[in-house]
């Protein structure tokens, strides 16, 4: 994880932007500062390519002003700094290396201003860094798609930016080659002492590689935090449906209590005659086997427990999914068992909660 610093290196104020009268950023506010690493998470559509391109200057903004390194770059519809004096690299899905030019060349093009040993020093250093040192001489359509990635890494960081942007930059790949790039590219920047947003649509990326994530959703931030509160304090029931797998129930409230199958959640805040929301992560429903059918549902340190029947189950790595049509309401529950569990199908399986792991909202 990266050092944060105090110094803010990067302020978005009351920033606006439409398409075709069709609004995309709707008076965002966003800062970092020196050394974070920060995630814009959310689904396609929310507006954060958007908000990485008004922050690059590729996009004039329609309201709002930015600022880099307490620099004013921009103001309403005023730009102060084009692309290239805003001190930041960019690297999105659509990798963009100059055909006509070998990787050395394309790792070099942006040290123009250096000495001819300089530049020699700088760009055999970062294509040593990312593993590419050999294939100098090669052109992007010589190499593999993971490898002309490990170039646009290396790319963006030789004019040594104090902020990077990056647009969901490791899509394309397969997921360990994702994993290894992307470790090497936040070894880089963290060494580099650089600043870092990016765009992804994966929770799972955002939590493995930010000190930060802000949270978007139709054109505004509706969380920042850190990864650890934000999974475990979403702010309402759409963030706590988009961060993880989820199961719901729902359920009346009345004199601040709501009844479920799993007995009774305490719902303060809630007004009596609404329906609350109750969503609760796979991983924390605890199965147990059948009592031979017989008696009053059984309880446990998870409280009352409630009965279905297996409809299928699936080892998926590091975990098993089993997915139980339940006997109150004939609703699909998932729950998620570390190693190897694979009931079969059509055995009747009980499920408790934990209320501590639990999150109620008001359904909408």
């Amino acid at each position: 994880m990266s050092i944060k610093k105090d110094k803010q290196i990067l302020e978005l104020e009351a920033v606006s932007k439409s398409f075709n009268e069709q609004k995309v950023l709707d008076n965002l506010n966003l800062s970092i500062n020196e050394g974070e690493r920060m995630c814009l998470l959310g689904p396609s559509g929310c507006g954060k390519t958007t908000a990485l391109r008004l922050i690059a200057g590729l996009e004039i903004p329609d309201k709002g002003k930015i600022f880099i390194n307490d620099f004013l770059v921009s103001h309403d519809r005023v730009i102060f700094k084009e692309t290239a004096e805003r001190g930041i690299g960019l690297v999105f899905q659509d990798l963009s290396l100059f055909p006509h030019l070998n990787i050395f060349q394309n790792v070099s093009y942006a040290l123009n201003e250096l000495t001819k040993e300089k530049i020699k020093e700088r760009t055999s250093y970062l294509l040593d860094c990312v593993g590419m040192l050999p294939f100098g001489k090669k052109y992007p359509h010589m190499i593999s798609g993971g490898e002309q990635q490990r170039v646009a890494i290396a790319r963006a960081l030789a004019p040594s930016p104090k902020i990077m942007l990056m647009d969901e930059p490791f899509t394309s790949l397969d997921n360990r080659l994702r994993d290894e790039i992307r470790d090497l590219t936040l070894s880089l920047l963290s060494e580099e002492d650089t600043s870092v947003i990016m765009v992804t649509h994966d929770p799972e990326e955002a939590m493995k590689i930010s000190d930060s994530i802000a949270l978007m959703r139709d054109g505004s931030i509706v969380q920042r935090g850190a990864p650890y509160n934000v999974y475990n304090k979403p702010v309402d029931s759409k963030a706590a449906k988009f961060l993880s797998n989820y199961n719901k129930i729902n359920g009346k409230v009345n004199n601040s209590q709501t009844e479920t199958p799993f007995g009774l959640f305490m719902t303060p805040g809630l007004q009596d005659g609404l329906i609350a929301e109750i969503i609760i992560r796979p991983q924390h429903l605890k199965i147990d086997f059948d009592r031979n059918g017989k008696g009053p549902s059984p309880t446990s340190e998870h409280g009352i427990a409630a009965r279905g029947k297996v409809v299928r189950s699936r080892f998926l790595g590091k975990e098993s999914l089993v997915e139980l049509k339940m006997e109150f309401d004939q609703s699909i529950l998932k729950a998620s068992v570390p190693g190897v569990f694979l009931p079969p199908y059509g055995i009747n399986l009980w499920l408790s909660v934990r209320r501590d792991r639990c999150f109620v909202f008001v359904k909408d």
